[in-house]
């Protein structure tokens, strides 16, 4: 079984990234979604610039990578990056949905758990993004998750599955931009309406994935 057959049998169809309001538009200014690492070297990004994780200490080595997740955001972190670090932002927050399609780039790694963990397994092509449905995982020594019978089929067994994704991806996959209420759609749309020759995406309101 190859990824392009995982994606079809358990119909995976977006791929996460969660963001702010200002996040998304430095996206759309620059073409791309880009790692941390890259984020300085664009002189417009740099001056928007709100971490989704405050401190990288712990998995600095992948700091080129883009950390993305199946069907569902990584809820843990992203309430932690909307509660603490960033709750007295002015601004809110959106999710990028990817094609999955991606998932065969060149370069991709597919992470058990969150990257930072022990336990983490950490594997490329159709093997690695098989281990992200296993029936029991372990995030460090004496924490496992095990998969819930109601889990949907195409959600990992942990939340905090990550897939790193190689130092820039494209808007060209970028299929939908979720939000949690219409104000934040209608921003979105004029947002969008002041770039020009962006490929075509949806906005969609969707409060149950905040």
């Amino acid at each position: 079984m190859n990824i392009e057959d995982i994606i079809e049998e358990r119909k995976i169809e977006d791929i996460i990234h969660y963001t702010t309001n200002s996040g998304f538009t430095g996206v759309l200014a620059s073409g791309h979604l880009l790692s941390r690492a890259r984020l300085k070297e664009d002189e417009y990004l740099e001056h928007i610039i709100y971490y989704n994780c405050e401190r990288r200490i712990r998995d600095k080595e992948w700091l080129d990578y883009i950390n993305l997740s199946i069907t569902t955001a990584n809820m843990n972190l992203f309430g932690i990056s909307r509660g603490k670090w960033h709750s007295e932002m002015d601004g809110w927050w959106c999710l990028l949905s990817f094609s999955p399609e991606i998932l065969l780039h060149p370069g991709v790694f597919f992470t058990t758990t969150n990257n930072i963990y022990t336990s983490v397994q950490r594997e490329q092509g159709a093997q690695g993004l098989n281990n992200l449905f296993a029936d029991r995982i372990e995030r460090w020594s004496g924490n496992v998750e095990v998969r819930k019978s109601h889990l949907p089929f195409n959600q990992p067994t942990c939340n905090q599955a990550e897939v790193l994704y190689p130092g820039e991806l494209s808007i060209e996959y970028l299929r939908y931009i979720y939000v949690e209420n219409e104000d934040n759609q209608d921003a979105v749309e004029n947002i969008i309406a002041a770039f020009k020759g962006l490929p075509e995406f949806d906005c969609q309101v969707r409060p149950e994935l905040f």
